[in-house]
């Protein structure tokens, strides 16, 4: 295992992370253990969590995994969404987060949170508010770095201002969604982390199970999350996305590689990715995406898969900007 720095953290963490969605939900205690286990074996020291993945029992399953090798581990966990039926029960205001923090200390076994995440933007609560209080619990030493998922970049930068202005610890690393038929990281976001140095770990590279080909052409090939999560089925239920996962399955095994690999090598070439998150319901699953690390992914192999799909346009919709020395016009 060949470890990479996360951003400018001066933090060492493997090229992939685990991500433990599924633990207390699909995978039981049993499941979810063999899969942390496996995943130490080969070398993994970074496993992301969020506060609201299955009302809280992931955190704590993965505390109890934790707690004997704890200094060991990088450890992400999230704030945002609702935990509890009271009205302030959720967001990013001093108020939710001061309480979600040490119920997630508490869950995780742990004295500190080596990177909290700001599950998504607040739009209703002054970034300022979020970013102080995210400052106070670095003093505190119950976080170590602040970190945005689901933000836009002009969110991101936004926040980086305000830190910067006041003193404050600034976002570290980043969580967006990027994976070959969601590429829209591409434009913005991931080029702004490059320009910043920031950390990048990647959910859903494989797509929610469609870039194994299993749902086939139509999208009723196979039982998984996208028939059973009706957000799934929003985020990847249009059908040129089926046609992709088919085509790029079948390119994969043309060559002779696992689909699920395949993918996850795909997400953690791009220059700005520190870590794709790979989850899974099992340890066969999981084996699959950890033949990723197994594969060379040359530039060449890298254009012919991202053909595959349609590339997202540049951000100022000036394509004429992608040809080398265009001349400059109005």
């Amino acid at each position: 295992m060949e470890y990479v720095y996360l951003g400018k953290t001066g933090v060492r963490v493997s090229p992939l992370c685990l991500g433990t969605m599924p633990f207390g939900g699909i995978a039981d205690e049993a499941e979810s253990a063999a899969m942390f286990h496996r995943s130490r074996e080969a070398g993994v020291n970074f496993f992301d969590c969020a506060n609201l993945y299955n009302g809280g029992r992931a955190e704590e399953i993965l505390g109890s995994l934790i707690a004997p090798e704890r200094d060991k581990l990088v450890i992400t966990t999230k704030v945002f969404y609702p935990t509890g039926s009271d009205i302030n029960d959720g967001r990013a205001s001093r108020r939710h987060i001061l309480r979600a923090v040490e119920d997630s200390l508490r869950r995780l076994r742990t004295d500190r949170i080596d990177i909290y995440f700001i599950h998504r933007f607040d739009d209703f609560t002054a970034m300022e508010e979020t970013l102080r209080v995210l400052d106070d619990l670095v003093q505190q030493g119950k976080i170590l770095y602040p970190g945005a998922s689901n933000f836009a970049a002009w969110q991101v930068e936004k926040g980086l201002g305000i830190s910067a202005r006041q003193g404050w610890a600034p976002f570290e690393v980043i969580e967006p969604m990027y994976n070959l038929v969601k590429r829209q990281a591409e434009v913005e976001i991931l080029p702004m982390a490059q320009a910043e140095n920031l950390g990048v770990i990647c959910y859903n590279p494989l797509g929610g199970g469609l870039l194994t080909g299993k749902y086939g052409r139509d999208g009723r090939g196979a039982a998984g999350r996208l028939a059973q999560d009706k957000s799934y089925t929003a985020r990847y239920g249009a059908d040129w996305m089926f046609d992709v996962g088919v085509r790029f399955a079948e390119f994969a095994r043309a060559r002779g590689y696992e689909p699920a690999a395949l993918s996850v090598a795909w997400v953690a070439s791009h220059g700005a990715v520190t870590a794709p998150i790979v989850g899974a319901r099992n340890v066969a699953q999981l084996e699959q995406s950890l033949k990723s690390l197994e594969i060379k992914m040359t530039p060449e192999l890298r254009a012919e898969i991202s053909a595959l799909s349609p590339e997202p346009p540049p951000a100022t919709d000036r394509t004429d900007e992608r040809t080398p020395f265009a001349p400059r016009m109005p």
